[in-house]
């Protein structure tokens, strides 16, 4: 896959089934080539992978599109897979500004990207209804014009920020779906019914996080309950600094090495990333 058409071709298709797929979340180009290498088929960017390794808070604005696009950028020239973007909300409130972002991410590389209705402000944390359905309809308009089919992902984050209505979280799918958009996402979703309800109720590929009830389910469960992609969100570069805060607890503490004794070698590693 040489071109931005050809990725964004097969991306599209993977959506197509059968089945569902797993979208591994990259959050540089070194954790790119080694999900690459171990045979996922595509990549995601993670806004919390990336605010958490400039040392910031995740949504709450604090990164920039400009940053978010230069990671995009590394992980895309790192690996032949195709890549879609966590593009938080479009880095605006306006809908020009989710349809300047989806232009601005196919400049970068990428082939696909979502867009989500959380403010990233404590005093309204979810846009109003009529104005998240804008936004994902001039995203979905910017992605139409691009030259290849950009895959359009649109998030209702009514479970992450203290909404726990599922009605308004599907009202809000099926509006996204008619406004334009290609894939469908509700992280945070309480329970495995939740899900089934949510994917019974939308004509649109889902994509469910796998956290919470789901990450004790199989890629194949999650599939029958009407998962058609599975992304990692944060999952994996938490697991990572997991590693790393014990093992430096234990050295702090202790003064002793042992939970490093356990990782990889030094040429394992090299071999992953090379």
């Amino acid at each position: 896959m040489s071109t931005q058409r050809d990725r964004a071709e097969a991306f599209a298709q993977l959506h197509r089934g059968p089945g569902a797929f797993v979208l591994a979340n990259a959050w540089d180009a070194g954790t790119a080539r080694l999900l690459a290498g171990l045979g996922f088929s595509a990549l995601a960017t993670t806004s919390a992978g990336l605010a958490f390794a400039l040392g910031r808070a995740d949504a709450a604005n604090q990164v920039s599109r400009d940053e978010t696009l230069a990671n995009a950028e590394a992980i895309i020239a790192a690996t032949p897979l195709p890549v879609s973007a966590d593009l938080e909300n479009g880095f605006g409130d306006r809908p020009e500004d989710t349809a300047e972002t989806i232009r601005r991410a196919a400049a970068v590389g990428l082939v696909g990207g979502s867009i989500e209705d959380a403010t990233g402000r404590e005093d309204e944390r979810v846009y109003d209804f009529g104005l998240a359905v804008e936004r994902i309809a001039a995203a979905a308009e910017a992605a139409r014009a691009l030259p290849f089919p950009f895959t359009l992902t649109a998030r209702a984050e009514n479970f992450l920020n203290g909404r726990p209505d599922l009605d308004d979280t599907i009202r809000r799918l099926q509006a996204f779906a008619d406004a334009g958009a290609d894939v469908l996402y509700a992280p945070g979703l309480p329970d495995l019914d939740a899900i089934r309800a949510v994917c019974a109720s939308v004509d649109k590929p889902v994509n469910v996080l796998a956290a919470g009830p789901a990450a004790r389910c199989s890629v194949t469960k999650l599939g029958e309950l009407g998962a058609r992609r599975i992304s990692l969100g944060s999952a994996l570069p938490r697991a990572a600094l997991t590693a790393a805060v014990l093992a430096a607890q234990e050295i702090a503490e202790s003064g002793t090495f042992t939970l490093t004794t356990g990782a990889m070698s030094y040429a394992q590693a090299d071999d992953l990333i090379d």
